[in-house]
This record gives structure tokens, C-alpha cells and sequence, in this order.
């Protein structure tokens, strides 16, 4: 994925060298526009993740039926199941102790750039955390939410993307904004979900 950079009018059309005061073009892989980043996301990268936490297809033997969503906590991966013995594998963040849960259930709801309204028992905990917050990419819950029954659990994205391979929510599973956006795409409502 390209990288993008705004700098406005100070640029030359392609193919008309360099801007005074300019000393080299942009590397490979960087594409530089005249507009403004559609959001915030645009101008993130993905270097905080181990490589062992990117996205990809692996062997993955499971009576699940494909389309199911496993996620094992304990290895820090979620498995959206394909079938004939793969998935796709995704890194997570996920509960610190005391905050574990476990079992089987549905996507019950999904949104985009959601909205966060802290439960009671997270301000209890810590009453400096907004009552509310609008959704954008400065919002906990990232770029999309996967409500998961009626919990109080999510799988969603995160402005903190060197948790992802740690115990640090208070329950939802956390993934890169990249990887919960290419996950709501395939994800229907009412999938299986199963914690482990």
C-alpha cells in the first residue's frame, strides 16, 4: 500500500523534475498527490507489528465451517476460517488478566468508525476516560467494530497498534485498523465467533 503524502500546489507536475530547494524524489513505494488524505488512517503505517502478527492464509485443520471466526487468546491470533484446512490469520491484543472470558456466540452488529461509550465498570476503574466519544481514527475502537452478541465485547481496530500480541483490554479483542477493516468486509452478520 502506497503511502500518502499532501503537500498541496508546491509540487510539479509529473515528469517536471524537482521543486526548488528539492534535493531527491521520493523513494519507491511513496506516491505523493496534491490532495488531502481521505482520513487520518491514510497517513499510518503498519511498523509497530511484529511480522509474526501480520495478516496471512495458514494451514489451520478445524471442524468450524468456513466463515467462522476463532479467536485463541492464548496464541494471540484470530482465525477467520476458509475451509479445506486453511484461514486467515490475523494477529490480536487481547484481555489482561482477571478480564479473560471465553465461549461461543454471534456478530450480532457491525459499524464503521464507531462511537465508544466506556461501560460503568471501566470508569470505576478509571473515571478519567470520556463519558463519550464520537468515532474517527483518534477513537479506541479504530476503524471498525464487530459487536459480538450481547456482550460488552467487540473485535475492533485500535490507535495503538504495538499492542496487538499483548494482554491489555479489558475484554474486546484488538486488531490493527488495517486488518479489522479487510475483516469487516468478509465478516456477515450473525457469524460464529468462538473464543478460546
Amino acid at each position: 500500500m502506497a503511502l500518502l503524502l499532501s503537500v498541496a500546489a508546491m509540487l510539479p507536475a509529473m515528469g517536471q523534475g524537482l521543486q526548488p530547494g528539492w534535493r531527491f524524489l521520493p523513494p519507491p513505494g511513496i506516491t505523493i498527490t496534491q490532495s488531502a488524505p481521505r482520513h487520518a488512517l491514510a497517513m499510518q503505517a503498519n511498523m509497530a507489528v511484529h511480522p509474526m502478527f501480520l495478516r496471512q492464509v495458514v494451514s489451520y485443520p478445524t471442524s468450524e465451517r468456513s466463515g467462522t471466526l476463532v479467536v485463541d487468546t492464548g496464541a494471540h491470533f484470530l482465525y477467520f476460517v476458509l475451509g479445506d484446512g486453511r484461514a486467515l490469520r490475523y494477529g490480536i491484543g487481547v484481555a489482561k488478566t482477571g478480564f479473560e472470558w471465553r465461549g461461543t456466540h454471534q456478530v450480532s452488529r457491525k459499524a464503521e468508525w464507531p462511537s465508544w461509550t466506556p461501560p460503568a465498570e471501566m470508569l470505576k476503574r478509571r473515571p478519567e476516560l470520556p463519558r463519550h466519544m464520537a468515532g474517527g481514527p483518534d477513537n479506541p475502537l479504530g476503524a471498525r467494530a464487530l459487536y459480538i452478541g450481547a456482550t460488552l465485547y467487540r473485535i475492533h481496530g485500535t490507535t495503538e497498534p504495538w499492542s496487538i500480541g499483548q494482554n491489555v483490554s479489558s475484554g474486546c479483542i484488538r486488531m490493527t485498523n488495517a486488518d479489522v477493516i479487510d475483516l469487516y468486509e468478509r465478516v456477515k452478520l450473525n457469524t460464529k465467533v468462538v473464543v478460546l
